[in-house]
């Protein structure tokens, strides 16, 4: 069970928009130390506007470190490795070899950092689902993309500060040659000597920050998940941009509808990854056999994985609720149990079921035309086949 902390401020961010504005505010007004994981970091406006405020902080003398991944920042622009190297920001890359050959390296390969996290001076902490990347920036579908972070204020700014210290220890230590002075004062516990926990706000939010890793946290935030699935006596609305769940997830669901729980599902409607597209909806059958309620998102791109529960618990993150995100990537989501917290998240995801989704009746899914449903049972099965390759069909 999550660790749940209390006396924390969490600021709901919806899209880019208001995400990109708080962190750079932030990467400004840091004194001492700066961790930013990312998964990607693109070449774009808002790439320069994060990069640059971390080549001011770094210049001013804030220990800058910035976390990519070697897949999802593979085209991380020279230009800005250049500038932010020559300002001080030391930069290291998670996991850089991304060739598929040789093709028996691939299952490690594709244990991606996926997290997107800050913490700025232990006292003020970023999580979730946003890229640095224009959300305006949207080839083939309307701006922005539809995503969500949250800004952290008190106990909980420890814990994901915590995490970025250590995966960054773990990264510098596998990379060898970069390894930097100071490297063992970070690994025990924060190079310039980390800062202590905040104290607790009054009035304050519990929250717990949940990660994925493939050692000691490797199915806690699937976990989580199911624990408030179960819990959930009236309602739950869950919004992933790449919905390719388990059994065991799929039961959770369909037992909750069947007990008399609204749930509704907010999935990404348009297609991005065709394999997965329709291998998703070859589950749709028997979700909405059991009542389950799916929308698909059309206003514009769906990047979110935010959930709902009830009226008082809700989630933030970086993690699908698929094999890539479940079972393979690093991920950081926080648990939030707080009733003003969920209800402004819900009273946004509504919103978008109103407005820019169309709900999935079951009677129309029955009747599918025979060449969509060919696809679908092809993408299943397909799915299927390369996660029984890659030797995690059993577990899934």
């Amino acid at each position: 069970m999550p660790e749940y902390l209390p006396g924390n401020r969490l600021t709901l961010l919806c899209n880019g928009e208001q995400y990109f504005p708080a962190l750079a505010a932030a990467i400004d007004a840091a004194v001492d130390e700066i961790f930013l994981e990312t998964y990607i970091f693109a070449d774009d406006q808002t790439g320069s506007l994060i990069a640059d405020a971390l080549a001011r902080a770094a210049v001013r003398g804030v220990s800058t470190r910035l976390l990519i991944d070697g897949f999802g920042a593979k085209a991380f622009p020279s230009r800005f490795r250049a500038n932010l190297a020559e300002a001080g920001v030391r930069i290291l890359v998670f996991r850089p070899q991304v060739s598929p050959w040789p093709p028996w390296r691939q299952r490690t390969r594709l244990r991606r950092m996926h997290r997107k996290l800050a913490s700025i001076d232990g006292t003020v902490a970023f999580v979730g689902g946003i890229n640095i990347i224009d959300d305006y920036h949207t080839p083939g579908h309307t701006p922005p993309r539809y995503d969500y972070a949250v800004r952290i204020e008190g106990p909980l700014v420890a814990a994901v500060r915590a995490e970025a210290s250590r995966l960054w220890s773990q990264v510098s230590w596998a990379t060898l040659g970069r390894r930097w002075p100071g490297w063992h004062a970070l690994h025990r516990g924060g190079g310039r000597q980390g800062p202590g926990a905040p104290a607790a706000l009054p009035e304050g939010q519990r929250a717990a920050l949940v990660v994925r890793d493939n050692l000691r946290h490797r199915r806690d935030i699937e976990l989580a998940y199911l624990e408030r699935i179960d819990a959930a006596r009236e309602d739950i609305i869950i919004a992933c941009a790449y919905f390719f769940p388990g059994r065991r997830f799929r039961l959770a669901l369909a037992r909750a509808a069947r007990r008399g729980v609204r749930v509704n599902l907010l999935l990404q409607g348009k297609v991005e990854y065709a394999l997965l597209h329709y291998a998703s909806r070859a589950l749709y059958g028997r979700l909405l056999g059991a009542g389950v309620r799916i929308h698909e998102y059309h206003r514009s791109f769906l990047h979110a994985k935010v959930a709902v529960f009830d009226h008082d618990a809700a989630c933030v993150g970086s993690s699908n609720i698929d094999p890539m995100s479940l079972l393979l990537a690093r991920e950081a989501n926080v648990f939030i149990e707080d009733r003003r917290f969920a209800s402004e998240l819900r009273r946004s995801l509504q919103q978008a079921m109103r407005e820019g989704a169309r709900r999935v009746p079951l009677r129309t899914w029955r009747r599918l035309p025979v060449l969509r449903r060919l696809a679908i049972w092809a993408g299943y099965r397909l799915a299927r086949l390369l996660m029984a390759l890659y030797g995690y069909g059993r577990e899934h």
